[in-house]
Protein backbone atom coordinates (compact mmCIF):
# COMPACT_ATOMS: atom_id res chain seq x y z
CA UNK A 1 0.00 0.00 0.00
CA UNK A 2 1.38 3.40 -0.98
CA UNK A 3 1.37 6.03 1.74
CA UNK A 4 1.51 9.79 1.50
CA UNK A 5 2.13 12.35 4.22
CA UNK A 6 0.31 15.67 4.43
CA UNK A 7 2.67 17.76 6.51
CA UNK A 8 0.96 20.72 8.15
CA UNK A 9 -0.89 21.80 11.25
CA UNK A 10 -4.43 20.72 10.45
CA UNK A 11 -7.15 23.22 11.23
CA UNK A 12 -10.82 23.48 10.22
CA UNK A 13 -10.23 27.22 9.81
CA UNK A 14 -7.88 26.62 6.86
CA UNK A 15 -9.95 26.06 3.74
CA UNK A 16 -7.22 24.03 2.05
CA UNK A 17 -7.28 21.56 4.93
CA UNK A 18 -10.94 20.79 4.32
CA UNK A 19 -10.49 20.59 0.55
CA UNK A 20 -7.42 18.33 0.36
CA UNK A 21 -8.88 15.17 2.00
CA UNK A 22 -11.97 15.32 -0.23
CA UNK A 23 -9.84 15.70 -3.35
CA UNK A 24 -7.63 12.79 -2.36
CA UNK A 25 -10.72 10.68 -1.66
CA UNK A 26 -11.68 11.18 -5.31
CA UNK A 27 -8.27 9.94 -6.41
CA UNK A 28 -8.36 7.00 -4.00
CA UNK A 29 -11.17 5.60 -6.13
CA UNK A 30 -8.61 5.45 -8.96
CA UNK A 31 -5.37 4.78 -7.05
CA UNK A 32 -4.41 2.64 -4.06
CA UNK A 33 -2.90 4.78 -1.30
CA UNK A 34 -3.35 5.80 2.31
CA UNK A 35 -3.17 9.37 3.58
CA UNK A 36 -1.72 10.48 6.91
CA UNK A 37 -1.63 13.98 8.40
CA UNK A 38 1.59 14.88 10.17
CA UNK A 39 1.82 18.03 12.34
CA UNK A 40 4.98 20.01 11.65
CA UNK A 41 6.49 19.32 15.12
CA UNK A 42 6.28 15.57 14.39
CA UNK A 43 8.06 16.09 11.07
CA UNK A 44 11.21 17.42 12.76
CA UNK A 45 12.50 13.83 12.95
CA UNK A 46 13.48 12.71 9.41
CA UNK A 47 12.77 9.11 10.38
CA UNK A 48 9.11 10.00 10.87
CA UNK A 49 8.89 10.66 7.12
CA UNK A 50 11.20 7.93 5.89
CA UNK A 51 8.50 5.36 5.16
CA UNK A 52 6.23 7.58 3.07
CA UNK A 53 6.06 7.34 -0.71
CA UNK A 54 5.13 11.00 -1.21
CA UNK A 55 5.02 14.25 0.76
CA UNK A 56 2.73 17.26 0.39
CA UNK A 57 3.75 20.28 2.45
CA UNK A 58 0.33 21.85 2.72
CA UNK A 59 -0.71 25.49 3.29
CA UNK A 60 -1.37 26.93 6.71
CA UNK A 61 1.68 28.95 7.71
CA UNK A 62 2.97 30.20 10.01
CA UNK A 63 3.67 26.60 10.91
CA UNK A 64 4.01 25.48 14.50
CA UNK A 65 7.48 24.16 13.64
CA UNK A 66 9.62 25.71 10.92
CA UNK A 67 12.26 22.96 11.38
CA UNK A 68 9.55 20.37 10.78
CA UNK A 69 8.40 22.04 7.58
CA UNK A 70 11.99 22.33 6.34
CA UNK A 71 12.69 18.70 7.19
CA UNK A 72 9.68 17.60 5.14
CA UNK A 73 11.04 19.44 2.09
CA UNK A 74 14.56 18.13 2.69
CA UNK A 75 13.52 14.49 3.10
CA UNK A 76 11.54 14.66 -0.14
CA UNK A 77 14.30 16.43 -2.04
CA UNK A 78 17.19 14.24 -0.93
CA UNK A 79 15.19 11.01 -0.77
CA UNK A 80 13.69 11.37 -4.27
CA UNK A 81 10.18 11.25 -2.84
CA UNK A 82 7.54 12.97 -4.99
CA UNK A 83 6.98 16.35 -3.37
CA UNK A 84 4.25 18.92 -3.68
CA UNK A 85 4.41 22.22 -1.81
CA UNK A 86 1.59 24.73 -2.13
CA UNK A 87 1.42 28.28 -0.75
CA UNK A 88 3.28 27.97 2.57
CA UNK A 89 4.73 24.72 1.24
CA UNK A 90 6.26 26.63 -1.68
CA UNK A 91 7.72 29.23 0.67
CA UNK A 92 9.34 26.72 3.01
CA UNK A 93 10.63 24.52 0.19
CA UNK A 94 12.48 27.56 -1.15
CA UNK A 95 13.76 28.31 2.35
CA UNK A 96 15.10 24.77 2.78
CA UNK A 97 16.82 24.87 -0.61
CA UNK A 98 18.42 28.23 0.13
CA UNK A 99 19.79 27.07 3.47
CA UNK A 100 20.82 23.51 2.65
CA UNK A 101 21.84 23.70 -1.01
CA UNK A 102 22.78 27.32 -1.68
CA UNK A 103 24.68 27.95 1.55
CA UNK A 104 22.39 30.82 2.47
CA UNK A 105 22.17 29.49 6.02
CA UNK A 106 20.72 32.68 7.48
CA UNK A 107 17.81 32.80 5.03
CA UNK A 108 14.61 33.73 6.81
CA UNK A 109 10.85 33.96 6.31
CA UNK A 110 9.48 37.42 7.10
CA UNK A 111 6.21 36.00 8.45
CA UNK A 112 8.08 34.82 11.54
CA UNK A 113 9.71 38.11 12.52
CA UNK A 114 10.89 41.56 11.54
CA UNK A 115 11.92 42.05 7.93
CA UNK A 116 15.63 42.13 7.17
CA UNK A 117 18.29 41.61 4.51
CA UNK A 118 18.29 37.85 5.15
CA UNK A 119 14.62 37.45 4.29
CA UNK A 120 14.24 35.03 1.40
CA UNK A 121 10.46 35.01 1.74
CA UNK A 122 8.95 38.48 1.97
CA UNK A 123 5.56 40.06 2.18
CA UNK A 124 4.08 40.54 -1.28
CA UNK A 125 3.59 44.10 -2.45
CA UNK A 126 0.04 43.15 -3.38
CA UNK A 127 -1.51 40.43 -1.23
CA UNK A 128 -2.92 37.48 -3.16
CA UNK A 129 -5.31 36.41 -0.40
CA UNK A 130 -8.55 35.34 -2.05
CA UNK A 131 -7.40 36.35 -5.54
CA UNK A 132 -7.21 34.63 -8.90
CA UNK A 133 -4.39 35.57 -11.26
CA UNK A 134 -2.78 34.48 -14.51
CA UNK A 135 0.45 32.45 -14.50
CA UNK A 136 2.71 32.07 -17.54
CA UNK A 137 4.39 28.65 -17.70
CA UNK A 138 7.82 27.86 -19.13
CA UNK A 139 7.82 25.72 -22.30
CA UNK A 140 8.75 22.11 -21.65
CA UNK A 141 8.50 22.44 -17.87
CA UNK A 142 6.83 19.91 -15.61
CA UNK A 143 4.07 22.37 -14.75
CA UNK A 144 3.36 23.06 -18.43
CA UNK A 145 3.19 19.34 -19.19
CA UNK A 146 0.82 18.74 -16.32
CA UNK A 147 -1.54 21.55 -17.31
CA UNK A 148 -1.16 21.18 -21.08
CA UNK A 149 -1.02 24.92 -21.57
CA UNK A 150 1.45 27.81 -21.43
CA UNK A 151 -0.88 30.05 -19.45
CA UNK A 152 -3.29 29.37 -16.63
CA UNK A 153 -5.44 31.25 -14.14
CA UNK A 154 -5.10 30.01 -10.57
CA UNK A 155 -6.43 30.79 -7.11
CA UNK A 156 -4.29 32.06 -4.24
CA UNK A 157 -4.61 32.65 -0.52
CA UNK A 158 -1.17 33.95 0.43
CA UNK A 159 0.58 37.15 1.34
CA UNK A 160 4.24 36.07 1.05
CA UNK A 161 6.51 35.09 -1.81
CA UNK A 162 10.11 34.79 -2.97
CA UNK A 163 12.22 37.94 -2.78
CA UNK A 164 13.37 38.58 -6.38
CA UNK A 165 16.78 39.70 -5.13
CA UNK A 166 17.59 36.13 -4.06
CA UNK A 167 16.09 34.35 -7.06
CA UNK A 168 19.38 34.15 -8.99
CA UNK A 169 21.11 32.37 -6.10
CA UNK A 170 18.56 29.56 -6.08
CA UNK A 171 18.64 29.32 -9.87
CA UNK A 172 22.44 29.04 -9.87
CA UNK A 173 22.13 25.96 -7.67
CA UNK A 174 19.56 24.21 -9.84
CA UNK A 175 16.11 25.44 -8.88
CA UNK A 176 14.01 26.13 -11.97
CA UNK A 177 11.44 28.90 -11.85
CA UNK A 178 8.84 27.84 -14.38
CA UNK A 179 5.79 29.93 -13.58
CA UNK A 180 5.57 33.72 -13.34
CA UNK A 181 2.82 36.27 -12.99
CA UNK A 182 2.29 39.09 -15.47
CA UNK A 183 4.88 41.25 -13.69
CA UNK A 184 7.49 38.48 -13.79
CA UNK A 185 7.34 37.41 -10.15
CA UNK A 186 7.85 33.72 -9.39
CA UNK A 187 4.77 31.56 -8.85
CA UNK A 188 6.10 28.04 -9.63
CA UNK A 189 9.40 26.27 -8.93
CA UNK A 190 10.60 22.76 -9.72
CA UNK A 191 13.74 20.63 -9.55
CA UNK A 192 14.98 18.88 -12.70
CA UNK A 193 16.21 15.32 -12.32
CA UNK A 194 13.90 14.65 -9.39
CA UNK A 195 10.99 12.17 -9.76
CA UNK A 196 8.61 15.03 -8.92
CA UNK A 197 9.47 18.17 -6.99
CA UNK A 198 6.97 20.94 -7.61
CA UNK A 199 6.20 24.01 -5.52
CA UNK A 200 3.43 26.45 -6.38
CA UNK A 201 2.57 29.70 -4.68
CA UNK A 202 -0.94 29.23 -6.02
CA UNK A 203 -3.19 26.61 -4.43
CA UNK A 204 -4.40 23.89 -6.82
CA UNK A 205 -6.52 22.45 -4.01
CA UNK A 206 -8.76 25.54 -4.19
CA UNK A 207 -9.55 25.17 -7.90
CA UNK A 208 -13.12 24.52 -8.95
CA UNK A 209 -15.78 23.20 -6.60
CA UNK A 210 -13.55 20.59 -4.96
CA UNK A 211 -14.96 17.61 -6.83
CA UNK A 212 -12.29 17.28 -9.55
CA UNK A 213 -8.61 17.23 -8.52
CA UNK A 214 -6.40 19.80 -10.25
CA UNK A 215 -3.89 18.37 -12.79
CA UNK A 216 -1.06 19.28 -10.40
CA UNK A 217 -2.53 17.04 -7.71
CA UNK A 218 -3.24 14.25 -10.18
CA UNK A 219 0.31 14.51 -11.48
CA UNK A 220 1.78 14.29 -8.00
CA UNK A 221 -0.25 11.18 -7.17
CA UNK A 222 0.77 9.60 -10.48
CA UNK A 223 4.41 10.31 -9.62
CA UNK A 224 3.95 8.68 -6.20
CA UNK A 225 2.59 5.58 -7.92
CA UNK A 226 5.41 5.46 -10.45
CA UNK A 227 8.18 6.13 -7.93
CA UNK A 228 6.95 3.56 -5.43
CA UNK A 229 6.42 0.96 -8.18
CA UNK A 230 9.97 1.51 -9.45
CA UNK A 231 11.33 1.12 -5.94
CA UNK A 232 9.44 -2.10 -5.36
CA UNK A 233 10.60 -3.49 -8.72
CA UNK A 234 14.24 -2.69 -7.92
CA UNK A 235 13.92 -4.57 -4.61
CA UNK A 236 12.66 -7.78 -6.23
Amino acid sequence: MRTIALVGDRSPAVRAHTRIPALLDVLRDEEDFDVFWMPTPDAEDPEALAGYDGIWLVPGSPYRSVPGALTAARVARTGNKPFLGTCGGFQHAMLEFARDVCGFTEAQHAEYGAAGDDDLIVELTCSLVGHEAAVDLAPGSLIERLLGTSRTVERYHCGYGLDPSHQALLAEHGMLFTGHDESGEVRVAELPGHPFFLATLFQPELAGDGSDPHPVIRGWIAAVRQASSSLRTSMV
